[in-house]
């Protein structure tokens, strides 16, 4: 079993090599002049179960031609079976036509990992899950849910909580934590007028004097759950905190949330955190690191990935 670390998330691989006790394998990626991606990998890996971590965040492009060009330097140096670890999976929004004449960019990732030698793959808190239908290879989605809701159950402790979907879409996700918790499920009806801008339109669910928690799989632009916690706040909430899993957090999201009604945001390292974010008052970071390695272990020796969410 080999770890190729590209150079997205250096923590969150270091930390995930740490936890199984390997090291990582040697390999140099690096950029022509014209910021062209050259991959060498510096150790024999002929007949090696290879695990890729990286994260297709910003900058997106450049990370996903990374990931391409290392899977294909694998291939081409014999690696018996090459699984892509994407933490988060960039382009996941763009998973259906949302107008005409425009892609499914999604579909296109998964055929570009495919062709680039993956055999498999390893991601976390899809934005869809039937992207996970875009690929013919096997994809194993892992879920944030149990972490999240010890997490929760340890913070919250002695507290009416009450868990919120910030839009429809996340309801399937903000239900299973709920059910984790044995509490009740609020929904946030919202509409987009469009990408990156959010409008609260009704509040589903009795938040009033209740420590509400928005739960989602990414944050982006920070609208939609500002937007949230406002509206929650006004409809007579003690609280509204957020556990989210991808801290994407592009422009000018960080300064956002600091000055939001957002008690606490949680979000995972599946994204390297800025230095922004370190530095935010009401943002946190949890470590996803044990549970991609058990995942890695567990396909790495056969075993059933989808028990650990029992």
């Amino acid at each position: 079993m080999k770890i190729v670390a590209c150079n997205s998330n250096r923590p969150l691989a270091d930390a995930v090599a740490a936890t199984l006790n390997l090291p990582l394998t040697k390999a140099s990626i690096r950029r022509f002049a014209d910021m062209e991606v050259f991959v060498e990998i510096q150790e024999n890996v002929r007949g090696e179960d290879v695990f890729v971590i990286q994260s297709t965040s910003y900058p997106a492009n450049d990370t996903l031609m990374e990931l391409l060009v290392t899977m294909d330097a694998l291939r081409r140096s014999s690696a018996r079976r090459i699984t892509a670890v994407m933490p988060y999976f960039g382009y996941a929004r763009q998973d259906r036509k949302t107008a005409s004449r425009s892609p499914i960019s999604a579909k296109l990732v998964a055929n570009l990992i495919t062709v680039a030698g993956a055999n498999r793959v390893l991601t976390m808190d899809l934005h869809a899950a039937q992207i996970q239908g875009f690929f013919d290879i096997p994809v194993d989605n892992l879920y944030a849910a149990p972490l999240y809701s010890r997490d929760i159950r340890e913070r919250y402790e002695g507290r009416d909580v009450m868990i919120v979907s910030p839009d429809v879409g996340g309801v399937v996700r903000a239900r299973e934590i709920a059910r984790r918790l044995g509490c009740d499920l609020a929904i946030i009806d919202k509409r987009r007028e469009r990408a990156g801008h959010s409008e609260v339109m009704n509040v589903i669910g009795e938040v009033e004097d209740r420590d509400c928690i928005l739960v989602d799989d990414m944050v982006d632009s920070g609208g939609t759950h500002c937007n949230a916690a406002a509206a929650l706040i006004a409809r007579g909430a003690r609280s509204a905190s957020a556990y989210v899993t991808h801290g994407v957090l592009s422009g000018g999201a960080v300064a956002r949330i600091v000055k939001s009604p957002i008690e606490m945001m949680t979000i995972t390292d599946s994204i390297v955190a800025t230095e922004d974010v370190k530095q935010a008052k009401n943002i946190r970071q949890v470590t996803i690191a044990p549970l991609m390695a058990e995942a890695m272990q567990r396909i790495h020796k056969e075993q059933s990935v989808s028990s650990l969410f029992d």
